[in-house]
């Protein structure tokens, strides 16, 4: 069994009927890439991140954003030793390499930017002092859609540092059972397959997945579509050819192939896409974006590989 097939199968002992969900998760990872989870509360957001941890082998920890939550909970300090003079950094809850930051949209947006401005430098400044993210660092955050009292909703430039937005919805009625009758059992169960070096090493061969020329030019008019559609007031930014062809490569590889073929970049196109465009009319809800960005991939001619 492929590593990446020994993941899927420890993580699904603990996260119930979400197989696409978790495959979508490790193909963020393997990519590179930060999750937005917009959900219910509890639907399994924090499981799916422990599990993913603890499967990985990766140092996790959790922050429950509130109003009070200042930019130095996230990135961190500087104290000064009273006998040495010598000053010493507190490291923040971003000092991981999966960092779950629950309810983001109810925190201040000083305190959204500091979280945000890790996940784009992939670095961590402390009073001037620049430190190196770890890796990988990947943010899994949650929001809930429903009710606004309290929240601060993350800038639309800001929206699309996360490569994919997702959504766990409610289990089905075998899955509930499931975790009703798992209810007293921990991660702990859960066995470690891989580590941090394995999974470097994952992103790297994801890396050399080949695309072929037409495959970008694909990507590229699937995405400069969003800009000159009707329908849509605010089109999608390059970042959004990026994460399709770095999704699309992940994909492949989870497939066991060495290329990308179409199928690869509509595995994640829908999840990378509608929360990176903004409708000219509507309520701007998921599954009003959904049907534009339908309609753009039918009328997008497949390359022919």
């Amino acid at each position: 069994m492929e590593l990446h097939e020994q993941i899927l199968t420890e993580v699904k002992k603990a996260v119930f009927g979400k197989d696409e969900l978790l495959e979508k998760i490790l193909i963020a990872i393997l990519a590179r890439g930060h999750i937005l989870l917009e959900d219910v509360p509890g639907v399994g957001k924090t499981t799916i991140a422990k599990a993913f941890a603890k499967t990985l082998g990766l140092k996790s920890k959790r922050m429950q954003f509130t109003v009070d939550v200042l930019p130095s909970d996230v990135v961190g300090f500087s104290v000064i030793d009273p006998d040495t003079r010598e000053v010493h950094l507190h490291p923040g809850a971003v000092f991981c390499n999966i960092f779950l930051a629950d309810e983001i949209n109810r925190t201040s947006s000083r305190t959204q930017a500091a979280l945000l401005e890790v996940m784009e430098e992939n670095s961590i400044t402390v009073d001037g002092t620049t430190y190196p993210a770890y890796e990988p660092f990947i943010v899994i955050a949650t929001q809930n859609p429903f009710g606004s009292a309290g929240t601060q909703p993350l800038p639309e430039s800001q929206l699309e540092r996360f490569l994919m937005c997702l959504s766990c919805g409610y289990p089905d009625a075998k899955a509930e059972i499931q975790i009703l009758k798992s209810k007293n059992k921990d991660h702990a169960e859960l066995k470690q397959v891989a580590d941090t070096a394995k999974i470097i090493t994952m992103q790297k061969h994801c890396d050399e997945i080949f695309i072929h020329d037409d495959l970008y030019a694909y990507i590229v008019s699937l995405v400069q579509q969003t800009r000159t559609h009707p329908s849509i007031s605010q089109g999608a930014s390059p970042r959004a050819s990026i994460a399709l062809a770095s999704s699309a490569r992940a994909h492949a590889y989870l497939c066991n192939r060495t290329y990308i073929i179409p199928d690869d970049i509509h595995a994640t196109y829908y999840d990378i896409m509608q929360h990176r465009i903004y409708l000219s009319e509507g309520s701007n809800t998921r599954a009003e974006k959904i049907a534009i960005l339908k309609e753009i991939l039918e009328q997008t001619s497949e390359p022919s590989i």
